[in-house]
């Protein structure tokens, strides 16, 4: 293994890049950044809450992956650094894709090269698409392995892909798709090198040697000290990186992660709550950004496992009895709004005129006294590392658990101390009734009603006069956690997705958005701002905190 910049091999160096999680109090001072950048722009920290170890961009939906991925692999078009969801070329040339009809047609970049020295072309994308959805593919990945990205990307709309041309590709899709372009910026569209999925023997273990297009290359990955280590590609096609590496550290705790930046043994954190924001906001050595979020959390009634939720009146008493109100403004300190809808704010098709929930404990124990389910008992599954959807997710489930047995119900709450652990477990659908959020993947609302609130069965795989469906349904996506089935929710987002007319899409969006908030498949809690803090030692103007996509590390400059 090459040595790195400062002379220390790459594994001692990610060793000692700073204090591991299990001692994430931190004992060093300021001077160790100073110690660990050296040459080609130094080396960038970055210091998170959990540590997933597969880095495949097609196993998973963990931003905490996607943070990582996003180093690692490009997308055939992306989101333009700080914006809300503006696109840029990416694999694809500028200007160099159009989509009419069903027809979406890309012309790619030329003279790219994988981090292996191979060149990227259109055989990359078609093996890419395959390997994710095609199961009549030598190296398809599988169902049980492919995440639920794989159907609302690329399954349910793409029938043909044309890659005769080196440089061009040409989609024909199953019906018009209003979405399908900014699908191919989201971070499971990566484009993954064709060489190498069809050098595996076992095409899960590509997520521990990803190799992609992107302006960092994997270089390693230590389970044992909670580290991904990341070099510089100095053949990267577009702007940077202008760091030499990058290491991905984790510390649990937000305090302990804040106080990290503020020592200088990180340079960038992100998810931090309250008082760790307080922390980097009282300190001389480091700075808060944050910008309006698109994101939505929530807690998901499991209908397909605990009957007592298929009755509305039991999940309109529930999000009644919850203080989201609380929540935000107590535990969350400011730092997210309630929310009231599945879209939150600047969304097309959000629907402005809906309210949050009051916090009503008499009108919601009077409902479940009418639904027969005064004294019901669940489980209410957590996770335990922060998320900027749910930076304290303990207290969120004690405010739960408290305002709940207010009303004479018993929560029992099921803490995971990964997130990885937790999201195998609502995946399965194990849950009663768990917590989880949503950033958006691309700016459009299809990204949040239709992959988070539709099943994605047939429409008359739904029986009649029932409103979920279990999750052996063929079809059914996992991403679904609340098992809701609302065919009159359903067709309306189908219908939206289908039109290019941009007034008619948000009108069947804000009828949908009605239907969710009046049938209650979410307790709906918050909107969350998206925060980031930065040591003094960051050029400021390099990073930008961005609604979608990124973290965009190429672009970051040392001091």
């Amino acid at each position: 293994m090459a040595d790195g910049d400062n002379g220390m091999e790459r594994r001692d160096f990610l060793k000692t890049a700073g204090a591991t999680a299990a001692a994430a109090t931190t004992t060093a001072t300021a001077g160790c950044i100073s110690s660990l950048t050296g040459g080609s722009g130094g080396s960038l920290v970055y210091a998170r809450g959990d540590h997933p170890e597969n880095y495949d961009p097609q196993q998973t939906t963990s931003g905490e992956v996607a943070k990582v991925t996003n180093q690692i692999f490009d997308t055939l078009i992306q989101f333009q650094a700080g914006s809300g969801g503006q696109l840029t070329d990416g694999l694809a040339k500028s200007d160099g894709w159009s989509l009419s009809g069903t027809t979406a047609t890309l012309e790619l970049k030329e003279d790219v090269t994988f981090h292996d020295g191979s060149d990227f072309t259109a055989a990359d994308v078609k093996a890419t698409i395959r390997r994710f959805t095609d199961e009549n593919y030598d190296y398809y990945l599988g169902t049980e392995n492919a995440s639920g990205y794989a159907g609302f990307t690329f399954g349910n709309w793409v029938d043909e892909i044309d890659a005769s041309s080196e440089y061009t590709v040409e989609f024909t899709l199953t019906q018009k798709y209003a979405p399908f372009l900014r699908n191919l910026a989201m971070f499971a569209a990566a484009i993954l090198n064709q060489d190498q999925i069809t050098g595996l023997d076992d095409q899960t273990q590509l997520g521990t040697e990803p190799n992609g297009t992107g302006p960092f290359a994997f270089e390693e990955l230590d389970n044992s000290n909670q580290r991904v280590l990341l070099s510089a590609n100095n053949d990267y096609w577009g702007e940077g990186p202008n760091v030499g590496e990058v290491v991905f550290k984790t510390i649990g705790q937000n305090s302990s992660r804040a106080q990290d930046v503020v020592n200088g043994d990180s340079h960038i954190t992100d998810n931090l709550g309250a008082e760790s924001s307080t922390t980097i906001e009282e300190a001389d050595t480091a700075q808060i950004k944050s910008k309006p979020g698109i994101n939505s959390g929530y807690m998901a009634f499991n209908m397909a496992r605990k009957e007592e939720f298929r009755d509305r009146r039991v999940r309109r008493a529930v999000s009644l009895a919850v203080n989201t109100e609380a929540v935000v403004n107590t535990i969350y300190q400011g730092f997210a709004v309630q929310s009231s809808q599945p879209l939150p704010q600047g969304v097309m098709g959000r629907k402005d005129d809906l309210d949050p929930y009051p916090n009503d404990k008499e009108q919601a124990q009077s409902l479940l006294e009418e639904a027969g389910a005064a004294d019901m008992e669940f489980e209410l599954a957590t996770f335990s590392n922060p998320r900027g959807y749910n930076p304290s997710p303990i207290q969120t489930a004690n405010q739960f658990k408290s305002d709940l047995e207010e009303i004479g119900l018993t929560v029992n709450i099921n803490q995971f101390s990964t997130f990885s652990s937790y999201l195998e477990y609502t995946d399965a659908g194990n849950h009663d009734a768990c917590f989880l959020g949503w950033y958006t993947d691309n700016a459009d609302p299809d990204n949040f009603m239709y992959v988070l609130l539709d099943p994605k069965v047939e429409m008359d795989a739904v029986p009649d006069g029932q409103d979920w469906v279990s999750r052996d349904t063929e079809g059914y996506s996992v991403l679904n956690a609340a098992g809701w089935a609302n065919t009159d929710y359903m067709q309306l987002v189908r219908d939206a997705q289908s039109t290019y007319d941009e007034a008619t899409r948000k009108q069947k969006y804000q009828q949908a958005s009605q239907i969710a908030h009046d049938e209650a498949p979410w307790v709906f809690v918050d909107y969350a701002k998206t925060i980031r803090a930065i040591h003094e030692s960051v050029v400021s103007d390099s990073f930008t905190v961005s609604s979608v996509g990124g973290p965009f590390l190429e672009l970051v400059e040392l001091e």
